[in-house]
């Protein structure tokens, strides 16, 4: 029987940081739905999806604005920590300390005083972001609620200098992470990626896709509920055709397909593979698009 992880209402184990350059790992539920802003600029409209029996609902506040794709990289820092003190045999725990320095570098990120200062930042949304989601609940009724930090702290050593930073994950996230090992290695190249679009498209073709040499077909519409982006459709089809054009995904070739009943799709598939399988993939998803309308 698999261990479950501990609650608030037990003592927490703190873990430290691992040291080293350690492969990017994300959770597979935040890569496939839409909890996080794409904007740069603050959003405190909440997200509502529902697809079938999945509902998530994410609220944020006017002060700190809601989480953005961009802060949760730290996520990505911390499932990574969590999947590779689990493969070494270690106790990872929801408690969890390291250096600015640490986390920053692994992000692709600067070291400097305003890059500290954006870090914070970052980790008020991701306490203050709250989320309802029915997603790996017993029933579609019941939903779990968190935030993506449940607290965080800046620590000091023994003369006040400041030393480090504490942050608690939720159960939800952990869980995931630690007892099903929903995770997917990611490519480093992400963290370079500038745009909330390009960065949710590509964590979304990674979860579904994955490296299937027959890669995967969305329709633009679909991609508009999906995202959560508050942008009109209009445009986010014109951003879609853009991010095609500059094939912008690192790993993964871009097209998009006129439909025969009219609207347009997405089609990509995996760059790592030999070029006549990816031809004969490509063609393989277009056919799919069209015997599917």
């Amino acid at each position: 029987m698999a261990r479950r992880p501990p609650s608030d209402r037990q003592p927490l184990e703190l873990f430290r940081a691992l040291p080293g350059d350690l492969a990017p790992r994300d959770a597979q539920d935040l890569m496939a739905y839409p909890f996080f802003s794409l904007a740069k600029t603050p959003r405190t409209a909440p997200i509502d999806f529902k697809a079938g029996e999945i509902a998530i609902r994410v609220e944020a506040t006017a002060e700190h604005g809601m989480a953005t794709i961009w802060d949760a990289d730290v996520l990505i820092w911390a499932a990574s920590q969590i999947v590779e003190a689990r493969d070494a045999g270690l106790r990872p725990s929801r408690l969890m300390a390291a250096t600015p320095y640490e986390i920053l570098t692994f992000i692709g990120r600067g070291v400097g005083a305003r890059d500290y200062q954006r870090l914070k930042a970052a980790l008020d949304r991701l306490q203050s972001t709250t989320v309802a989601t029915t997603i790996r609940q017993a029933t579609a009724r019941r939903m779990h609620r968190f935030s993506w930090i449940n607290e965080w702290k800046e620590t000091a050593d023994a003369a006040g200098r400041p030393y480090g930073l504490e942050l608690i994950l939720p159960d939800w996230f952990f869980a995931g992470v630690v007892d099903r090992a929903l995770v997917l290695t990611i490519n480093r190249a992400y963290f370079d990626l500038t745009g909330g679009l390009e960065r949710w498209l590509y964590r979304l073709v990674r979860k579904h896709g994955g490296r299937q040499s027959g890669g995967w077909v969305f329709d633009f519409r679909h991609l508009h509920a999906k995202s959560g982006s508050l942008s009109r459709f209009s445009d986010f089809a014109l951003d879609l055709r853009r991010l095609a054009d500059r094939q912008a995904l690192p790993g993964y070739a871009l097209r998009v397909r006129r439909l025969r009943g009219g609207g347009e799709a997405l089609v990509f598939t995996p760059l790592a593979v030999d070029p006549l399988a990816r031809l004969a993939a490509r063609m393989d998803a277009l056919a799919y698009v069209e015997e599917s309308l």
